[in-house]
């Protein structure tokens, strides 16, 4: 029994911590393809196998009731601590590779997620490949505005330029 509430309570604890958690089905998978899939993700997530009930019992106490009707089968979590949309995007390559991966469901940013979700989360670009695309927009606004600021006193200089010259006609 102690056993069972210290489980409890390590899940509830990492429920409660990570910034998203997604459901998968790993019936078939051997242990080796298991630590595969671990090493995947050990950058951004954990990855733990529980019980169902005291799955359920520590996501309800942490306030989660989005799992409560997937919980069945052999059900294991990606705990995310880190870029969600790369967890995502590894465990869709992975299920592609091995097709006894099911991800059924997530809850990422206090909202319940189908596995359509957590499919569509998965084909967001990276958070790497984004911040580079907003630094690169910056950076041409940045650059049209130099050249805007440097073309103003250019074309005042020509217009006193000719305003003197047409004076001195």
């Amino acid at each position: 029994m102690a056993t069972k509430d210290a489980t409890v309570a390590d899940l509830q604890k990492q429920f409660e911590e990570s910034g998203a958690v997604l459901l998968t089905e790993y019936r078939g998978l051997t242990v080796a393809q298991l630590q595969e899939l671990r090493n995947s993700i050990r950058e951004h997530a954990t990855y733990a196998v529980a019980k169902n009930t005291l799955t359920k019992i520590a996501a309800n106490k942490a306030g989660i009731t989005a799992f409560d009707d997937e919980l069945a089968g052999p059900s294991a979590l990606a705990f995310v601590h880190g870029d969600t949309v790369a967890v995502a995007k590894a465990l869709r390559d992975f299920a592609k590779a091995n097709p006894l991966l099911v991800i059924k469901a997530g809850y990422f940013d206090g909202k319940p997620l189908t596995a359509a979700e957590v499919g569509k989360l998965a084909d967001l670009e990276s958070r790497e490949v984004l911040l580079a695309k907003a630094a690169g927009a910056m950076k041409a606004s940045l650059i049209g505005a130099a050249q805007l600021f440097n073309a103003l006193p250019a074309k005042a200089a020509r217009g006193f330029g000719a305003l003197q010259e047409k004076q001195n006609a």
